[in-house]
């Protein structure tokens, strides 16, 4: 791989690993939301509980995907 090859290459570094770092975020956000709609099914009267534990597995995935974006700038140039 040539110089001017690799140079082409750095600039879109960063958007692929925030890329890679998306699809764990993506994939927990789905079986959080997943497993909560069964749990309210299976006992609709633990709904506020497991809304409110959703809610925080949500926040606590979210920081993850904002950590990922953050990431490639920190380790730029």
């Amino acid at each position: 791989m040539s110089i001017e090859n690799l140079a082409a290459v750095s600039g879109s570094v960063a958007s692929i690993g925030y890329g890679l770092a998306a699809i764990g975020p993506g994939i927990g956000l789905g079986l959080i939301f997943g497993n909560s709609v069964q749990a309210m099914a299976r006992q609709p009267e633990a709904a506020g509980l497991i809304r409110t534990n959703m809610f925080i597995g949500l926040a606590v995935t979210e920081a993850l995907a904002l950590v990922g974006i953050v990431m490639p700038f920190v380790f730029g140039k």
